[in-house]
């Protein structure tokens, strides 16, 4: 037996202890975020609208990571959900709904989403939970297809563009940038709160969890509404910088990529999630410039990095440090 305390004892004791690597991590995020806020300065506006991107992923790299890391469940309907809010989104400044509205309509529908989707899936676990988001997914992605008269069917739907003063690349960026930095402060909030302790705790013995006498069925709702929240919140942030949405945005591929960009970064840490957008963006954008089998090369990096780092990026590197502490401390 472990001489650590599980997350479900923690939870029991009532103890919420900072990791030994937490304020090198606390570290780390300001120098990220430094870098990140500087990037628009020295890059092109090509590069700089590729990082907007990665921006908008890492968020739903996160919102995947927050039930894959943290409460043990793996999702492949949140591209779905996802796409749900892009489409309303566009659907609606068709309209001439201001792009705020339009926005807060499109969370609010994806958020409704989850919550149908959640309560379906909620008492399911390990590969049954994976094949029934992933059914649920082929769902909304069969619904846009077919339902041409509003979501335009294979040829999608265009949007109104961005308001005249985010046209800018950079003011752009620096909006999506803001954006994002609340919600990774609410997501980072959110899974060091005693909810996400709990999570943690079920993550690691739901029986346990169950004894102690917390209702998991509703924490697990509760997490995969959130997290398709914030999902949702990407997906809007994504209509406005694309402009643009067909079903390939609902499609299983993007589930699965935003999956891969949570375990890249690495599962569990959260804001591996930027990590892994950049990698995976990177990657298909550069990679697409020489060959047209780029897919194949994302999934080689993807077997060597499962080889040779499981825990992704960031795992790897919080592992490494924890390891070069505890040998200086002796």
């Amino acid at each position: 037996m472990s001489a650590n305390p599980s997350s479900a004892a923690k939870v029991a004791t009532g103890e919420l202890s900072l990791s030994p690597v937490g304020k090198a991590a606390k570290v780390g995020v300001l120098i990220g975020a430094v870098i990140l806020a500087a990037l628009p300065l020295v890059l092109p506006n090509y590069q700089v609208s590729v990082m907007t991107e990665v921006l908008i992923f890492a968020v739903l790299a996160m919102s995947i990571d927050m039930l894959a890391g943290y409460a043990g469940r793996t999702s492949l309907c949140h591209g779905a959900i996802f796409g749900t809010a892009t489409y309303m989104t566009i659907y609606l400044t068709q309209d001439g709904t201001p792009i705020a509205v339009a926005m807060f309509a499109g969370v609010l529908v994806a958020t409704m989403l989850a919550a149908v989707f959640g309560i379906l899936a909620i008492r399911t676990s390990g590969v049954y939970f994976l094949l029934l988001t992933l059914a649920l997914g082929m769902v909304v992605w069969g619904i846009c297809l077919r339902w041409t008269s509003v979501t335009g069917g294979e040829n999608g739907l265009r949007g109104t563009g961005r308001p005249e003063m985010l046209n800018d690349h950079v003011s752009f960026y620096y909006v999506v940038f803001a954006c994002v930095a609340v919600i990774t402060l609410a997501m980072w909030r959110i899974v060091r709160s005693p909810f996400g302790l709990t999570l943690r705790g079920i993550r690691d013995s739901e029986s346990r969890m169950q004894a102690l006498g917390y209702n998991v069925p509703l924490h697990m709702f509760l997490a995969f509404m959130i997290s398709g929240f914030f999902a949702g919140l990407a997906g809007a942030l994504y209509a406005v910088f694309n402009n643009f949405v067909s079903p390939s945005a609902v499609a299983l591929v993007l589930s699965v990529e935003g999956l891969l960009m949570a375990i890249v970064g690495g599962v569990g840490t959260l804001f591996g999630g930027f990590i892994g957008a950049a990698a995976v963006i990177m990657l298909e954008n550069v990679v697409s410039l020489y060959t047209e089998r780029w897919q194949t090369v994302l999934g080689l990096t993807f077997i060597i990095i499962m080889l040779f780092a499981p825990d992704g990026v960031l795992g790897r590197l919080k592992q490494g440090f924890a390891k070069w502490t505890r040998q200086n401390a002796r």
